[in-house]
C-alpha cells in the first residue's frame, strides 16, 4: 500500500472520529486499525468504527450534518462514509448481533494519530475477529499476524467462550496454541 493511501485513511479515521465524539453518543475504533493502534499490523482496506443500534439514525444524521459523506449500502449491519478515496464503515452488528451501548463498557482510551478515542479492548476485536470466520471467510493466514501482535493483551480464555458456538474460531485457537501463540489451556469449550 502506498504512504499516500496510509495518509488518507488516517486522516479519514481523525476527522470520523472527531465527529463521532461531538455526536455525543458512544463509539469506538474497531476492525484492523484497532488492532494496528494495539501493535498489529497497518490495515490495507478502510477504518471501522462501532456505535450502538439504536443511536444509528441519530450518527448518520450528525455525520451528515458534518458534511461527510454518508452511504447507506445494501448491508444491513453498516453505513460507509467516504473522505476523498477513504473508506470508513460504521458498524452496529458484529457477527449479525446488534450492539448495545454496553459494547463500549470495555474500551481503553488511547491517542490514534494525535485524536484521543475509544478503541475496542484486544480481547473483544480477537473475539469479533474470530465470530466473523465461516466456510466463506476462512483465511487464518489474515488473522493470525494481528493475534500475535496482540496475545498479551487478550484474555484468551473469554475469546473462547464467546466463540464457542463457532468451529472455525476453535480450530483458529487450537492452532494458535499449537503455535505457542496462547497458553496451551486455551482451547475452544
Amino acid at each position: 500500500m502506498s504512504h499516500d493511501v496510509r495518509r488518507e485513511l488516517r486522516e479519514a479515521l481523525k476527522l470520523v472520529a472527531v465527529a463521532l465524539k461531538n455526536s455525543g453518543v458512544p463509539f469506538a475504533l474497531a476492525g484492523s486499525y484497532a488492532l494496528w493502534v494495539r501493535g498489529g499490523p497497518e490495515p490495507e482496506h478502510d477504518v471501522d468504527f462501532m456505535v450502538a443500534e439504536s443511536d444509528v439514525p441519530h450518527v448518520m444524521a450528525h455525520l451528515a450534518e458534518d458534511g461527510l459523506q454518508v452511504v447507506q449500502p445494501p448491508e444491513d449491519w453498516l453505513f460507509k462514509i467516504f473522505v476523498g478515496d477513504a473508506m470508513v464503515d460504521v458498524l452496529f452488528r458484529s457477527s449479525g448481533v446488534p450492539t448495545d451501548r454496553a459494547w463500549f463498557d470495555d474500551v481503553d482510551e488511547i491517542a490514534v494519530a494525535s485524536v484521543r478515542m475509544p478503541v475496542l479492548s484486544a480481547t473483544t476485536l480477537m473475539s469479533d475477529k474470530l465470530r466473523a470466520l465461516d466456510e466463506h471467510y476462512c483465511d487464518f493466514g489474515a488473522v493470525l499476524p494481528g493475534a500475535r501482535a496482540v496475545r498479551e493483551q487478550v484474555d484468551w480464555d473469554l475469546v473462547a467462550q464467546r466463540t464457542q458456538s463457532n468451529p472455525y474460531a476453535g480450530a483458529f485457537l487450537w492452532l494458535l496454541s499449537h503455535l505457542d501463540v496462547v497458553p496451551e489451556r486455551v482451547s475452544p469449550a
